[in-house]
């Protein structure tokens, strides 16, 4: 054991040290490439500016690089200049970084423009500059100062809250602005009249513009026109003939590609006319190629190209929206406590009220008249809590629907259009269509339906949806409402649940014990056993109320808590006669393993592992007695083989000492264990007074 946690340590140390060694070596080339890139009259402050907004002494990689990068570009006093602000931004980021100011980005961009600015000055002075010079000095300082800024927000860009396609469109400009600085170098490369980075650069633009939407298409489009046109004011209107054919291609973006390619290349060709000189056929060449490029690209890479662009998968919900909605349910569910909490103390005004009339009016009653119109009283007041219950209730619910809507991290629009059209083709026609992933990154779908459909139950359905979401889901669940059929996907979890079950009735064919197994489409699996007051028919109508109603609220979404009170309510009103049932309950995460156990009156339940058996006892008051009962609860882990066992409280009451003799002998299978277990114990009542036995065996297995 020791061994393997020390391997698993050096293994660790190992994958953290050639993640770092990346990261340095990227900071490394990425200085040496940029600094070798200038703009108009000569500017190189590429690599000062990246060593400014380095981090984590990813300074010292880029300043060393950058400094290679201007030595190659040859030893006279402007790259010696360079090479000075390099070292002056790597002792301010060395600052910076010592006093924990780099969070600010303020301090890395007064670093990068302090560099270039005071070097800037000195070899003016020291060269007797003219003052074209100091205004060129002035525009390469507010450059340092933009491109630190996109280089700071690009470095610390939150690529693990989210991918790159869902950044915010600040970060996204940025990155591209960063990343585009790397072309500088490349700009003036030709061979006879064409630019090879034109050329990708106008393929890039239209892949964008197609695939990505047209407005991180036009971003793109006015970057790279001002990287690939700053180098050389002959060329600065490639800026304004990149971003406008990019606006044309744009209104028909939505189109074929060849329209799309057919509209830029048309406002290419227009900007080429105008220049008219060796700089207008360029384009014009360029723009022909990165086009044709774009058109003729092979179906399997324009696949791959629309899957990563795919706008619709992997982004957030409007966080707006979800917040607005999520608060208007609380704020719907706290005026629903309120409304309840006002129900109740009229309820105990008009109580008060009315027995007092009945107090006062005693001697004019015989006593059999004034226990009547007690019981009346008491009755109405009955039906008054139970309204107030009602309330407090439908804020519990509220509630519930709030947590769920703000757990949901992503709604994939794009693959609930592709799950609509494949519907189509077995003929089924959803009103609504919702792919949802969790916090926890588990998938969901909810497909509604006005009317129920044969093909819901077909086996490939789940399949290509699973294709579709790039998921392995379990077979769907579908619930029937009203006029309504829900048909749910959940993500397929690591554990499946192998259940056995068994009852005995003590009276009649009746038993008044109900038995119900549940999936939720969150991958957990609920185990309920509802014992109602008593044996035969009245029992079984109480257990199969409090289970199948319980059931059928999980079912819908909502939570324990708050079904529970609808239970206890319906209970409380259903007739005259003391009417109550106890709820036993295991909610198993079959991700994980976590059980949560709710009892209400229930019995003891058994956790086995190892052969051990483990007692999960809670004292709680059944459903239908009191107003305001709530769960007892408790919180096990489950492990791969693990047992739980749920029995009424027919079979515990034959103590545990009974139980762990019998379990000890039991067949290792869970139906065959289920039945052992009932057998036993329907032997040792014999001759005895038995009550109604149930049995729900369950053990954790790799699904």
């Amino acid at each position: 054991m020791e061994v393997k946690i020390k391997e698993k340590i050096e293994e660790n140390v190992k994958s953290e040290v050639l993640k770092k060694a990346g990261i340095f070596a990227a900071y490394f080339f990425a200085g040496l490439i940029i600094s070798l890139g200038s703009a108009i009259g000569g500017i190189k402050p590429f690599g000062v500016a990246l060593t400014a907004a380095g981090r984590k002494k990813g300074y010292l990689f880029s300043a060393a690089g950058a400094i290679i990068g201007y030595l190659l570009l040859g030893f006279n006093a402007q790259n010696i200049r360079y090479m000075c602000a390099v070292l002056l931004a790597t002792l301010g980021a060395f600052l910076i970084d010592m006093c924990d100011l780099y969070h600010k980005p303020l301090f890395p961009i007064a670093t990068g423009t302090a560099a270039i600015l005071s070097t800037g000055i000195f070899v003016n002075i020291k060269l007797a500059a003219e003052a074209q010079a100091y205004f060129l000095l002035l525009a390469e300082t507010m450059l340092t100062a933009g491109v630190t800024y996109c280089y700071y927000k690009s470095i610390n860009a939150n690529f693990k809250q989210m991918r790159f396609k869902a950044l915010p469109i600040t970060e996204l400009t940025c990155i591209l602005i960063s990343i585009s600085t790397l072309f500088l170098t490349l700009g003036n490369i030709s061979l006879w009249k064409f630019h090879p980075i034109r050329i990708v650069a106008i393929s890039l633009i239209l892949i964008t513009l197609h695939y990505a939407g047209e407005r991180q298409g036009l971003i793109l489009s006015l970057i790279l026109g001002f990287v690939l046109g700053v180098y050389d004011k002959d060329i600065l209107f490639l800026c304004g003939a990149f971003g406008f054919s990019a606006l044309t291609a744009s209104l028909f973006s939505k189109a074929s590609i060849f329209a799309t390619g057919g509209a830029f290349f048309a406002s290419i060709t227009f900007f080429s006319i105008a220049s008219g000189d060796d700089a207008g056929l360029s384009l014009f060449l360029d723009g022909l190629v990165g086009t044709l490029f774009f058109i003729l690209l092979p179906t399997g890479l324009t696949d791959k190209i629309e899957d990563f662009f795919d706008i619709g998968t992997d982004l957030p919900p409007d966080g707006t929206l979800r917040q607005n909605l999520v608060l208007k349910l609380r704020f719907a569910s706290n005026a629903m406590a309120a409304i309840s909490d006002s129900v109740d103390e009229v309820r105990e005004r008009i109580n008060d009220v009315t027995r007092r009339q009945n107090e006062a009016l005693r001697g004019t009653m015989s006593n059999e008249e004034y226990i009547t119109k007690e019981i009346i009283l008491e009755k109405t007041n009955q039906i008054r809590m139970v309204a107030s219950d009602q309330f407090i209730s439908i804020s519990g619910m509220l509630n519930d629907l709030a947590k769920e809507f703000d757990e949901a991290e992503i709604f994939d629009g794009n693959a609930s259009n592709k799950i609509r059209r494949l519907l189509g083709e077995y003929e089924i026609y959803p009103t609504n269509i919702s792919a949802i992933v969790d916090k926890y990154g588990r998938m969901r779908v909810e497909i509604l339906l006005s009317s129920s459909n044969a093909n819901l139950t077909n086996v490939e359905l789940k399949n290509e949806i699973g294709k579709i979401c790039n998921r392995y889901f379990d077979m769907g669940r579908i619930t029937n409402f009203k006029t309504e059929t829900m048909l749910s996907f959940s993500e397929k979890p690591n554990y499946s649940l192998e259940v056995g079950f068994a009852q005995y009735s003590a009276e009649g064919e009746l038993c008044g014990d109900t038995v119900k197994i549940i999936n939720d489409s969150k991958g957990h699996s609920i185990l309920i056993i509802s014992d109602g007051m008593g044996k035969g028919s009245r029992a079984a109508l109480d257990g199969a109320m409090g289970a199948g109603l319980l059931s059928k609220l999980i079912n819908s979404g909502f939570g324990f808590d708050s079904a529970l009170k609808i239970v206890n309510s319906a209970l409380l009103v259903k007739s005259n006669d003391e009417s109550l049932a106890t709820l036993d309950i295991a909610n198993i995460d079959l991700f994980t393993g976590k059980c949560e156990l709710f009892k209400a009156g229930a019995p003891a339940s058994y956790i086995i592992r190892d052969g051990r058996l483990t007692k999960c006892e809670l004292t709680s008051m059944p459903a239908g007695i009191l107003r305001g009962i709530e769960f007892a609860k408790r919180t096990a882990v489950l492990s791969l083989g693990d047992s739980i066992i749920l029995m009424s409280d027919g079979i515990t009451d034959l103590g545990e000492r009974w139980l762990k003799d019998t379990i000890s002998g039991m067949p290792q299978d869970v139906q065959e264990g289920a039945d052992y277990i009932l057998g036993c114990a329907k032997e040792e009542m014999k001759n005895k007074k038995a009550d109604d036995m149930s049995i729900i065996f369950a053990r954790l297995e790799r699904n």
